[in-house]
Parts: C-alpha cells; structure tokens; sequence
C-alpha cells in the first residue's frame, strides 16, 4: 500500500457539537450492527455520567507514528485544553499492527486509573484480536468494561483465558489400559503353559534317576 493511503490526523474528522461522534471507523474494521450497538452504549453511558468514551479505528499509520502518539496527537486535537479532556476517553486501533492505545482525562482518572485504562486496550481487546481478529468483539467486550467502570460498578476484568489441558497423550484410555492388561495375562498363561511340563518332566526324571 502507498505511503499515501497511510492515515494522519488530518484524515481523522473533527467533532461536530450537534453531531455526536461515538464511532471513527476509518479502517472499517467494524460491522455496521456493532458501530451502532458501541453508539447507543456510549451515548447513554455521555447521557448518565457526563463521561464521553470514543473509539477511532485507523488502517496503517503515516512514517514514524505510534498508536500511542497517533492517540496522543488526536485527543490533544479534538480536545485542546485539559478542561475539555476531563470527562473524555479516546481509544484507539491501527488495524495493520493491532495495536491499540488509550487516552483519557483527568476527571476520569478518578474512576478509571491507568492501569485499568491499559488492561483495557492491551487485555480485554487483545484477547479477540489474537483469536483471528475479531474487531467487532474486541471493541465490543472494550466497551462493556468501560462502561461499567465509568458508571461505577464493579470492574469485570480482563477475559479469563483457560489453558486447554492435553490430557490423551499424557494419561492412558480405559481400553488401552484393558488391552494391555489382557495382552499380559495371555503372555503369563503362555509361559506357564510351557514351563510347568517342562519343570514336571524333569522332576519326574530327577525322581526315577
């Protein structure tokens, strides 16, 4: 892809006062059922707490740029003055590197430290976005933690990731076990069978000698 296609800040949109802006899809990486799901959740979220959560999806950043500054860079735009920052969060998803980032302001961080704030962008989405890029669910499962978070409910957590345990190559079937057993016993009666004639004719031969 050319170094033209590559997005800058300046192909991100301004907000507009009359028009909310909850979703920026730029790299289209998300449904048009989920732009409008992740929409309502924050609008009601801006509506009950004061608190605005975007998210800003970009597909392959100009020369030089990190998700974090490409972040940094449009929150500052968007909002200039840390009064304007207080109540906002902002993050953000280059979809060629699936890397994510997080900014938010210092009303916010009275609810949402920063380590939640990372555990969110490197945790919650990161665990979808490993399992074949699953944008929607990413966002999605992103989304629900803020929220909750944000309205003050408890905090849910990263996904819970559950090792799958190997357990047929580690430990013998039933049936194996049988059959081996089995194969033993027919081994012993075996050697018996030819054992016990042999050791009775030499006795008997020890005998009359």
């Amino acid at each position: 892809m050319p170094a033209a296609a590559a997005t800058g800040i300046s192909a991100i949109p301004s907000l507009q006062p009359d028009q909310p802006t909850w979703v920026v899809d730029q790299a289209t990486a998300l449904s048009r059922i989920t732009r409008s799901e992740l929409g309502s959740e924050l609008e009601k979220l801006a509506d009950q707490t004061g608190t605005e959560v975007r998210f800003v999806t970009v597909h392959r950043l100009d020369y030089g740029e990190t998700v974090e500054s490409f972040a940094e860079k449009l929150f500052k735009r968007w909002f200039p003055t840390a009064a304007d920052q207080a109540n906002q969060v902002l993050v953000v998803l280059d979809n060629v590197t699936n890397t994510t980032a997080i900014q938010t302001g210092s009303q916010v961080k009275t609810m949402l430290s920063d380590e939640t704030a990372q555990s969110v962008v490197q945790e919650t989405m990161m665990v979808p976005l490993r399992d074949g890029n699953k944008y929607n669910q990413a966002f999605l499962d992103a989304s629900d933690r803020l929220v909750a978070v944000l309205s003050g409910d408890p905090d849910p957590g990263p996904p819970v990731i559950e090792d799958t345990i190997q357990t047929e190559g580690t430990f013998a079937r039933a049936e194996d076990t049988d059959d081996r057993s089995a194969t033993v016993v027919v081994v012993v009666l075996l050697v018996l069978a030819t054992v016990i004639p042999m050791a009775t004719y030499y006795f008997y031969q020890f005998m009359q000698s």
